[in-house]
Protein backbone atom coordinates (compact mmCIF):
# COMPACT_ATOMS: atom_id res chain seq x y z
CA UNK A 1 0.00 0.00 0.00
CA UNK A 2 2.85 2.40 0.80
CA UNK A 3 4.26 2.10 -2.73
CA UNK A 4 0.87 2.68 -4.36
CA UNK A 5 0.25 5.76 -2.21
CA UNK A 6 3.59 7.23 -3.25
CA UNK A 7 2.41 7.22 -6.86
CA UNK A 8 -0.76 9.10 -6.02
CA UNK A 9 0.75 11.82 -3.84
CA UNK A 10 3.29 12.57 -6.54
CA UNK A 11 6.37 11.21 -4.81
CA UNK A 12 8.91 8.65 -5.90
CA UNK A 13 10.57 6.15 -3.57
CA UNK A 14 14.22 7.13 -3.28
CA UNK A 15 16.64 4.45 -4.43
CA UNK A 16 14.00 2.04 -5.77
CA UNK A 17 14.02 1.19 -9.45
CA UNK A 18 11.15 1.63 -11.88
CA UNK A 19 10.31 -0.40 -14.99
CA UNK A 20 8.66 1.30 -17.98
CA UNK A 21 7.31 -1.11 -20.61
CA UNK A 22 6.30 -0.13 -24.14
CA UNK A 23 4.02 -2.64 -25.84
CA UNK A 24 4.19 -3.67 -29.49
CA UNK A 25 5.11 -6.45 -31.91
CA UNK A 26 8.77 -7.09 -32.79
CA UNK A 27 8.79 -7.86 -36.51
CA UNK A 28 9.53 -5.08 -39.01
CA UNK A 29 6.18 -5.86 -40.66
CA UNK A 30 4.51 -4.31 -37.61
CA UNK A 31 6.88 -1.36 -37.15
CA UNK A 32 4.50 1.40 -38.27
CA UNK A 33 1.20 -0.09 -37.14
CA UNK A 34 -1.22 1.34 -34.59
CA UNK A 35 -0.49 -1.53 -32.19
CA UNK A 36 3.18 -0.45 -31.95
CA UNK A 37 2.49 3.04 -30.66
CA UNK A 38 3.66 1.99 -27.19
CA UNK A 39 7.06 1.06 -28.63
CA UNK A 40 7.37 4.45 -30.35
CA UNK A 41 6.57 6.42 -27.20
CA UNK A 42 9.05 4.56 -25.01
CA UNK A 43 11.72 4.83 -27.70
CA UNK A 44 11.25 8.60 -27.69
CA UNK A 45 11.57 8.64 -23.90
CA UNK A 46 14.78 6.60 -24.25
CA UNK A 47 16.16 9.13 -26.73
CA UNK A 48 15.47 11.97 -24.29
CA UNK A 49 17.05 10.13 -21.38
CA UNK A 50 20.06 9.06 -23.43
CA UNK A 51 19.25 5.38 -22.91
CA UNK A 52 20.06 2.74 -25.52
CA UNK A 53 17.28 0.14 -25.50
CA UNK A 54 19.27 -2.58 -27.24
CA UNK A 55 20.24 -5.12 -24.57
CA UNK A 56 18.70 -8.54 -25.19
CA UNK A 57 17.24 -9.47 -21.83
CA UNK A 58 13.98 -10.91 -20.48
CA UNK A 59 12.80 -11.81 -24.02
CA UNK A 60 12.96 -8.08 -24.66
CA UNK A 61 15.14 -5.19 -25.70
CA UNK A 62 16.04 -3.22 -22.60
CA UNK A 63 18.17 -0.38 -21.33
CA UNK A 64 18.58 1.56 -18.10
CA UNK A 65 19.36 4.99 -16.74
CA UNK A 66 21.32 4.81 -13.52
CA UNK A 67 20.71 8.51 -12.86
CA UNK A 68 16.93 8.01 -12.99
CA UNK A 69 16.94 4.46 -11.55
CA UNK A 70 14.68 3.43 -14.42
CA UNK A 71 14.63 0.51 -16.84
CA UNK A 72 13.02 0.83 -20.27
CA UNK A 73 11.80 -2.35 -21.92
CA UNK A 74 10.29 -3.41 -25.25
CA UNK A 75 9.05 -7.04 -25.09
CA UNK A 76 9.97 -9.07 -28.17
CA UNK A 77 7.48 -11.86 -27.49
CA UNK A 78 4.64 -10.53 -29.67
CA UNK A 79 1.82 -8.66 -28.05
CA UNK A 80 -0.28 -11.49 -26.65
CA UNK A 81 2.68 -12.95 -24.73
CA UNK A 82 3.98 -9.70 -23.25
CA UNK A 83 3.30 -10.97 -19.73
CA UNK A 84 6.03 -13.61 -20.04
CA UNK A 85 8.68 -10.95 -20.56
CA UNK A 86 7.31 -8.62 -17.89
CA UNK A 87 7.27 -11.33 -15.21
CA UNK A 88 10.92 -12.17 -15.92
CA UNK A 89 11.96 -8.53 -15.69
CA UNK A 90 10.10 -7.80 -12.45
CA UNK A 91 11.45 -10.97 -10.85
CA UNK A 92 15.03 -10.25 -11.90
CA UNK A 93 14.84 -6.61 -10.75
CA UNK A 94 13.03 -7.62 -7.55
CA UNK A 95 10.20 -5.18 -8.23
CA UNK A 96 6.48 -5.36 -7.53
CA UNK A 97 3.91 -4.51 -10.23
CA UNK A 98 3.39 -1.16 -8.48
CA UNK A 99 6.87 -0.20 -9.70
CA UNK A 100 5.95 -0.71 -13.36
CA UNK A 101 4.33 1.58 -15.94
CA UNK A 102 2.97 0.17 -19.19
CA UNK A 103 2.57 2.33 -22.31
CA UNK A 104 0.15 0.99 -24.91
CA UNK A 105 -2.30 1.84 -27.69
CA UNK A 106 -5.97 2.15 -26.74
CA UNK A 107 -8.97 1.58 -29.02
CA UNK A 108 -11.40 3.14 -26.55
CA UNK A 109 -9.76 6.59 -26.78
CA UNK A 110 -9.66 8.86 -29.83
CA UNK A 111 -6.38 9.55 -31.56
CA UNK A 112 -4.62 12.50 -29.83
CA UNK A 113 -6.04 11.60 -26.42
CA UNK A 114 -4.21 9.87 -23.58
CA UNK A 115 -5.44 8.64 -20.23
CA UNK A 116 -3.17 7.62 -17.37
CA UNK A 117 -4.60 5.34 -14.73
CA UNK A 118 -3.67 2.69 -12.20
CA UNK A 119 -5.42 -0.69 -12.25
CA UNK A 120 -8.63 -1.60 -14.01
CA UNK A 121 -9.41 -4.14 -16.69
CA UNK A 122 -7.40 -4.81 -19.82
CA UNK A 123 -10.24 -3.42 -21.97
CA UNK A 124 -9.65 -6.13 -24.55
CA UNK A 125 -5.99 -5.20 -25.15
CA UNK A 126 -4.15 -8.50 -25.58
CA UNK A 127 -0.84 -7.17 -24.30
CA UNK A 128 -2.34 -5.73 -21.13
CA UNK A 129 -4.47 -8.85 -20.61
CA UNK A 130 -1.34 -11.00 -20.92
CA UNK A 131 0.44 -8.92 -18.28
CA UNK A 132 -2.53 -9.05 -15.90
CA UNK A 133 -2.77 -12.82 -16.33
CA UNK A 134 0.96 -13.40 -15.84
CA UNK A 135 1.16 -11.17 -12.75
CA UNK A 136 -2.15 -12.20 -11.24
CA UNK A 137 -3.02 -8.55 -10.60
CA UNK A 138 -4.19 -5.50 -12.58
CA UNK A 139 -2.54 -3.12 -10.13
CA UNK A 140 0.00 -1.30 -12.26
CA UNK A 141 0.04 2.09 -13.97
CA UNK A 142 -0.97 2.35 -17.63
CA UNK A 143 -0.36 5.18 -20.07
CA UNK A 144 -3.21 4.50 -22.50
CA UNK A 145 -2.61 6.21 -25.84
CA UNK A 146 -5.66 6.56 -28.06
CA UNK A 147 -5.73 5.23 -31.61
CA UNK A 148 -9.50 5.57 -32.16
CA UNK A 149 -11.80 2.97 -33.67
CA UNK A 150 -12.71 2.11 -37.27
CA UNK A 151 -14.47 5.19 -38.61
CA UNK A 152 -17.43 3.60 -40.35
CA UNK A 153 -19.26 0.38 -41.09
CA UNK A 154 -17.15 -1.82 -43.30
CA UNK A 155 -13.86 -0.49 -41.90
CA UNK A 156 -11.35 -3.00 -40.53
CA UNK A 157 -12.32 -3.96 -37.00
CA UNK A 158 -10.46 -5.22 -33.97
CA UNK A 159 -7.29 -7.12 -34.85
CA UNK A 160 -7.15 -5.91 -38.43
CA UNK A 161 -7.52 -2.29 -37.36
CA UNK A 162 -4.83 -2.27 -34.68
CA UNK A 163 -2.41 -4.13 -36.96
CA UNK A 164 -3.09 -1.67 -39.76
CA UNK A 165 -1.03 1.41 -40.53
CA UNK A 166 -2.02 4.96 -39.77
CA UNK A 167 -3.80 6.97 -42.43
CA UNK A 168 -2.21 10.12 -43.84
CA UNK A 169 -4.29 12.32 -41.52
CA UNK A 170 -3.38 10.15 -38.53
CA UNK A 171 0.32 10.04 -39.41
CA UNK A 172 0.44 13.84 -39.47
CA UNK A 173 -0.54 13.79 -35.78
CA UNK A 174 1.92 11.12 -34.65
CA UNK A 175 4.85 13.46 -33.87
CA UNK A 176 2.64 15.41 -31.45
CA UNK A 177 1.32 12.22 -29.87
CA UNK A 178 4.70 10.56 -29.37
CA UNK A 179 6.24 13.80 -28.12
CA UNK A 180 3.34 14.41 -25.72
CA UNK A 181 3.39 10.91 -24.26
CA UNK A 182 7.15 11.08 -23.73
CA UNK A 183 6.67 14.43 -21.99
CA UNK A 184 3.98 12.89 -19.76
CA UNK A 185 6.36 10.08 -18.85
CA UNK A 186 9.13 12.55 -18.04
CA UNK A 187 6.77 14.58 -15.87
CA UNK A 188 5.71 11.42 -14.03
CA UNK A 189 9.36 10.56 -13.40
CA UNK A 190 10.10 14.03 -12.08
CA UNK A 191 6.93 14.92 -10.18
CA UNK A 192 4.89 11.72 -9.84
CA UNK A 193 2.10 10.02 -11.73
CA UNK A 194 -0.65 12.11 -10.18
CA UNK A 195 0.89 15.33 -11.48
CA UNK A 196 1.15 13.83 -14.95
CA UNK A 197 -2.47 12.70 -14.77
CA UNK A 198 -3.60 16.20 -13.87
CA UNK A 199 -1.86 17.67 -16.90
CA UNK A 200 -2.46 14.99 -19.53
CA UNK A 201 -5.79 13.30 -18.71
CA UNK A 202 -7.72 15.94 -20.61
CA UNK A 203 -8.60 16.81 -24.18
CA UNK A 204 -5.98 18.80 -26.07
CA UNK A 205 -3.09 17.83 -23.80
CA UNK A 206 -1.15 16.18 -26.64
CA UNK A 207 -1.33 19.28 -28.80
CA UNK A 208 -3.26 17.89 -31.76
CA UNK A 209 -6.86 17.72 -32.93
CA UNK A 210 -8.57 14.51 -31.87
CA UNK A 211 -9.75 11.98 -34.42
CA UNK A 212 -12.44 9.47 -33.31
Amino acid sequence: MRVLLDFWVGQELVGEQLLIVGLGNPDMDYADTRHNLGFACVQELARRLGVRVDRKRWQSLAGSSEDRAVWLMLPQTFMNQSGQAVVKALRDLNLTPHRMWVVHDELDLPLCRMRIRSGGSGAGHNGVLSIISALGTPDFVRFRVGIGKPARKGSPAGRHYVLGRFTKAESARLPNIVDGVATALELALEAGVERSMEQFNRAGSLGCEELP
